[in-house]
């Protein structure tokens, strides 16, 4: 059995219990969370966070540019009105250069894929910053919006504010 029908087939408990279908579309809490797809990374619970609050947006590296359309389509039409940005220790974005994931597209794929920017990062913290002034420098992002960053710990479960 693939991990895909593994899934599936955990989702037929999940349905049997299932009582949020009557949950607003816009999230209760309004605020949207810019993070990584990590798969240590579990926004909800070290957030405390419940189905309804919140938007998850997650992408490699946590990375604004990335999240800036979702972001947009959560405030503009789903009323977000807070913004947390929370990168993680030990991030895979830290340990490669564009020109390496270009080689290796090249490589294994016979691909070019030089006209992405992966956005890799070599300072944690200061990756945190720079996607906090990205929105805050963004025109499609309102002034009045809070945004503000931080760094996950995926050795302790802690969250620490950046900027």
């Amino acid at each position: 059995m693939s991990v895909t029908d593994e899934l599936v087939q955990a989702n037929e408990p999940y349905v049997e219990q299932f009582d949020k279908g009557d949950l607003a579309m816009p999230p209760a809490r309004h605020v949207a969370v810019v993070t990584c797809m990590d798969a240590r990374l579990i926004p909800s619970r070290f957030l405390g966070l419940e189905e309804g609050d919140a938007h998850v947006i997650s992408n490699a590296g946590g990375r604004a540019r990335d999240a800036l359309r979702s972001l947009v389509i959560s405030q503009r039409l789903l009323g977000t009105n807070e913004v947390a940005v929370i990168h993680h220790t030990d991030c895979g974005m830290l340990t490669f250069q564009n020109d390496d994931l270009y080689a290796k597209c090249e490589q294994d794929l016979g691909a070019d894929a030089s006209d992405i920017d992966f956005l890799p990062f070599g300072d944690l913290e200061q990756s945190v910053r720079e996607d906090v002034q990205f929105l805050e420098g963004s025109p499609l992002i309102p002034d009045d919006i809070p945004i503000r960053g931080f760094v996950y710990d995926v050795k302790t479960g802690a969250v620490s504010e950046v900027s």
